[in-house]
């Protein structure tokens, strides 16, 4: 295997007790931790943590919106990253969705593509020292200069699903962050980025009880695959007919009926379930089929989470 991530922090697990297993992961054979920014954690804080934690794995941001801090305020918290991590840091940025920065943050979602495209032009000059004066589309900065460029090249990628931002990726970012895709759409969304890097967030359930991972699954995708930029994402991988009766359900306002419309086969394609060893394997066919970075998001299933991620490692 080449690379293997893990989303940290785990899901009800108190920040400080990743410790252990952070020091844990590169013998376990993990190359990267990548972090979330919802309403949980921010997606510095854990980072920081774990570049104290282990000296040796890649830390990158799985995604910090472009929308909820300001242009120099992001860059100095990548800067920062850089630098207590010696280099190992990764910044993913990207719009995020309507109801974080707009319904909880307070921030117009206008023009996501234009302001996640103005603010990559703007940390790629920023982070590699140069004073910034510039009027962009969405913002204009005037006479910023960190006081602390980064001594490593800090690379940047970018949160994109459809083709417009993949190919913004390719094109003037280090790659793409993706997530909510099959195995068997990896070949399609590579071929819109050209060249860089290519990570993919895999939500994974190790259960072998299928009732229950699908039931979990319903219940995300349900919630995930409503808002406007992932509906029009499974549009154009082409499960737009199949997930049509959730779209009319939960625009009716039937929430716990939405979930139940979705069928069996697009939960399977979206949700790694099964032993962990059959989970591990399909982690590995993401990355078979095109993907340089598959990032496990690990999902509650009453099992110790610690263990599980040790036992999901490519060398268990």
């Amino acid at each position: 295997m080449g690379r293997w991530g893990i989303t940290l922090p785990l899901t009800g697990v108190p920040v400080l007790d990743h410790r252990a297993l952070v020091a844990e992961l590169a013998d376990l054979g993990y190359t990267d931790v990548w972090s979330a920014e919802t309403a949980g954690t921010d997606a510095f804080t854990p980072l920081a943590l774990a570049a104290q934690w282990s000296d040796s794995v890649r830390l990158g941001t799985a995604i910090a919106p472009v929308y909820t801090r300001g242009p120099a305020t992001l860059a100095m918290t990548a800067a920062t990253l850089a630098e207590v991590s010696g280099g190992r840091f990764v910044l993913g940025i990207g719009s995020s969705s309507p109801v974080i920065v707009q319904r909880w943050n307070s921030v117009p979602f206008t023009e996501p593509f234009k302001r996640t495209r103005d603010t990559l032009r703007f940390l790629k000059a920023a982070l590699a020292g140069e004073k910034v004066t510039e009027e962009y589309e969405t913002f204009s900065v005037r006479g910023f200069k960190l006081e602390r460029k980064p001594e490593h090249r800090v690379p940047i990628m970018l949160a994109a699903l459809r083709p417009g931002m993949l190919r913004l990726a390719g094109r003037e970012a280090d790659g793409a962050i993706t997530n909510w895709l099959g195995a068997d759409d990896v070949a399609k969304v590579r071929a819109e980025m050209g060249g860089g890097e290519l990570a993919a967030r895999i939500f994974v359930c190790p259960t072998e009880d299928a009732d229950a991972a699908r039931a979990l699954g319903r219940m995300l995708i349900s919630t995930y695959l409503t808002v406007p930029a992932y509906a029009a994402f499974h549009d154009w991988l082409g499960r737009g007919e199949a997930l049509r009766p959730m779209h009319e359900a939960w625009a009716a306002g039937d929430r716990r009926g939405a979930g139940a419309l979705i069928p069996d086969e697009v939960v399977d394609a979206l949700i790694v379930h099964g032993s962990v060893d059959e989970c591990r394997a399909r982690v590995a066919k993401y990355a078979s089929n095109g993907v340089d970075t598959p990032v496990i998001a690990l999902l509650p299933t009453g099992a110790d989470q610690l263990d599980l991620v040790r036992a999901l490692a490519p060398g268990a």
